[in-house]
């Protein structure tokens, strides 16, 4: 399966820009399987509670209509991140996952909200991390400060996650995460990890860019610098059977041995 992360520049408040620009990407880029999106793609991150809620959509809402006619037209998956209101009111920052046939596959609402900014915009999300199937793999999401909570990625594993897609915003200082983390999770879970970061500067935000894609045996087989940029790489099965040849970590884990963890 042939992967796509999209690195840019935030286009904050604006819509029907951040729509218009997928378009012209997904077009001009047509082969490629899935295509992923950072967070809160359609609206910008740094934008504050009363733009969130003004802006915020509901999983079919206006955009994933706009989204799923795209996927058709281009052949290809779209995971994409914005603000969605519930049908309570609820405000959740989630990523979407419309397939090649405009089928809306996924919804993941981030569960684990970083500082206050987070948690002015947004409600936690439920304890919900679904595992699907597309194109023969695999996949569950998270968005970017859950990838720092090893629990996340590894409760996707043990439900058959071969890739996790993760959406992200991350900023400097924290370049740390980009470089190290995104490639731990893939190794220390033997799966590919498809990290989509911003680049530029938000508000008093600098985003950090380097988005990858790092495969089961914690390589970087898709790496992008601080500029706007689009990474793809293939996805082969047959590379997760050979990260797990010299040391199985799901096979040798002891879960008995961490069950006081759950009580902490």
């Amino acid at each position: 399966m042939r992967v796509a992360l999209y690195q840019c520049m935030p286009l904050p408040l604006n819509v029907a820009g951040n729509l218009q620009r997928l378009s012209l990407v997904a077009q001009q880029n047509k082969g490629i399987d899935l295509l992923v999106l950072p967070e809160m793609f359609l609206t910008g991150y740094n934008i504050g509670a009363a733009a969130v809620a003004r802006l915020a959509q509901t999983q079919d809402g206006d955009a994933a209509r706009q989204i799923v006619e795209l996927a058709k037209a281009c052949n290809m998956a779209i995971a994409y991140g914005y603000p969605e209101r519930d049908e309570h009111g609820d405000i959740y920052n989630s990523v979407q996952l419309i397939d090649a046939n405009g089928q809306r596959l996924l919804n993941y609402r981030k569960t684990h909200l970083f500082s206050e900014l987070d948690k002015n915009m947004f409600c936690p999300g439920p304890d919900a991390f679904p595992v699907i199937e597309l194109n023969g793999w695999k996949l569950g999401m998270l968005i970017c400060y859950d990838l720092e909570f090893p629990e996340n990625a590894r409760r996707l594993v043990l439900a058959g996650a071969e890739l996790i897609v993760v959406p992200t915003a991350n900023m400097e200082p924290y370049e740390f995460i980009a470089t190290v983390t995104v490639r731990s999770r893939a190794f220390e879970n033997q799966c590919y990890v498809a990290y989509a970061n911003y680049c530029g500067h938000e508000g008093d935000i600098r985003y950090c860019g380097l988005s990858s894609i790092a495969a089961p045996d914690g390589t970087q087989i898709a790496l992008a610098e601080q500029d706007e940029s689009l990474i793809s790489a293939t996805l082969e099965h047959q590379h997760m059977t050979a990260a797990k040849a010299g040391n199985n970590y799901l096979a040798d884990r002891r879960p008995e041995l961490y069950r006081a963890l759950n009580a902490r």
